[in-house]
């Protein structure tokens, strides 16, 4: 059975001291979407809390620390990563959360390391970080509005929209996309498909 791994307010207390205000913030903002969305979707409150609190407890190390933390915990660097830093900060963050904040469970840590590109086989407090991220109040892109309603009614369409959203937004800035991304919006889409076959 799930334990709590430290008291929410002594971990918000300890986050407070590693990001910036806006950051720190932001990362209210997640946990409490991610908190409506858990109830939801019958997902533990809990864990919803702490890994939409702890998601982006890397997003403020700069780029020259990211690949020396990335080096220290043994993360992969690939080209992607090269090109793009900010990438790092997921599965860092992960790292963090563990050796830092002494977060165990792996549903929380994989919701942390995923929580940029997502990919296949999320579980749901993957999906609900992902897009708790998206949809957190201060959110003010043009589709917010239409990931909003779709998160908090079917978290596959809404991941499925937010891939999309995702795609369209590195197409349009000659960006690279991420292998993770394609995958986890194929898988989706297949099993959509197979879904209303059957149905």
């Amino acid at each position: 059975m799930y334990k709590k791994m430290l008291d929410i307010t002594e971990i918000e207390k300890r986050l407070a001291e590693k990001l910036s205000l806006k950051r720190f913030s932001h990362s209210i903002n997640v946990s409490k979407t991610a908190i409506r969305m858990a109830r939801l979707f019958k997902e533990s409150i809990d864990k919803a809390a702490i890994a939409g609190l702890l998601h982006d407890c890397a997003r403020d190390i700069d780029n020259e620390e990211i690949f020396k933390k990335a080096a220290e915990f043994n993360i992969k660097i690939d080209e992607l990563d090269k090109e793009s830093p900010v990438l790092l900060h997921a599965r860092v963050g992960a790292y963090i959360a563990k050796k830092e904040f002494d977060i165990k469970d792996k549903e929380i840590l994989d919701a942390i390391a995923q929580h940029t590109v997502g990919g296949k086989n999320l579980c749901t407090l993957s999906k609900i970080i992902y897009l708790a991220d998206l949809i957190e109040p201060s959110r003010n892109f043009k589709e917010v509005d239409k990931l909003r309603k779709l998160a908090l009614k079917n978290l596959d369409k809404a991941m499925l929209y937010a891939y999309d959203i995702a795609i369209e937004y590195n197409l349009e800035k000659n960006k690279t996309i991420h292998p993770a991304t394609i995958e986890g919006r194929n898988e989706l889409l297949l099993k959509s498909k197979q879904d209303k076959n059957i149905s």
